[in-house]
């Protein structure tokens, strides 16, 4: 394993940009299983931003892609601003947007455009796993966060079982998966990120384990077919052995993180 993790093998973020229309229609391609998990992360995200920041709250998406998150809560509502180093991806963003209101900008999540305290919520959903210093990403989300801001994220933990579901599974019983959409060494355990988050004065608020239904017809499906059925479903659980969704509050201080960690 440590040999394994060792081979710094970079991600394929390049796959994003040759999706196209595919990012909302495609059943035979992975991007059908973010479709699948957002349906599951937005409601919820939903809920938590309204109970948390409000109705108006101004919310950054970091790493947006096609716009499965920032289109959902640009119709719930919210001022939304989604940043994403893929003009292709921000393209079909932009015609997703049913209200024409979401705000879609090229940028680089390491070294964002933005003020300090911009921003009532800052979302970093299937992205920290695609890039080589996350805890950069995560420094840059506290900074634009306004004191009681919210961070929420999703990525995957770093274990024989995701390595074996999330990439080899996905591999083996979805089409046209590319090689290297994900790597090991990138995924994070659960207190690495906790701790990234502490030194910038995020507090770990909430957190659940996420992973397929597999006692489901879809889940079949899939298997037999190769393709992501349009009933596939994502579930949380309390395990995060494979993948884990959670928000981080910003302290008012820093002082405040110094003393939770």
């Amino acid at each position: 394993m440590e040999k394994a993790l060792s081979t710094l093998v970079p991600v394929n973020n390049d796959i994003y940009d040759q999706l196209g229309e595919r990012w909302y229609g495609a059943n035979d391609d992975p991007v059908a299983l973010l479709r699948a998990e957002s349906r599951l992360r937005n409601p919820w995200l939903t809920e938590r931003l309204l109970a948390h920041c409000g109705a108006a709250a101004q919310v950054l998406d970091i790493g947006c892609g096609g716009g499965f998150l920032s289109n959902h809560l640009v119709q719930e509502g919210f001022e939304v601003t989604g940043i994403d180093a893929s003009q292709a991806s921000l393209d079909v963003a932009v015609r997703h947007d049913v209200t024409g209101r979401a705000r879609y900008l090229l940028g680089d999540a390491l070294a964002l455009p933005f003020a300090d305290a911009s921003f009532d919520a800052v979302c970093a959903m299937d992205f920290l796993e695609h890039v080589e210093d996350p805890a950069r990403v995560v420094a840059e989300a506290a900074r634009v966060l306004r004191p009681n801001g919210l961070f929420f994220f999703h990525t995957f933990n770093r274990n024989p079982l995701a390595w074996l579901v999330v990439i080899k599974g996905v591999e083996w019983f979805v089409k046209n998966t590319p090689r290297h959409m994900h790597v090991l060494r990138l995924f994070i355990k659960p207190q690495e990120l906790e701790r990234m988050c502490q030194a910038h004065a995020l507090h770990f608020t909430e957190l659940h384990g996420s992973a397929p239904v597999v006692f489901s017809r879809a889940f079949w499906r899939m298997l037999l077919t190769r393709t992501v059925p349009p009933d596939f479903r994502f579930q949380f659980t309390p395990s995060t052995a494979l993948a884990y969704t959670g928000y981080a509050q910003r302290l008012t201080a820093l002082t405040s993180a110094a003393g939770a960690s």
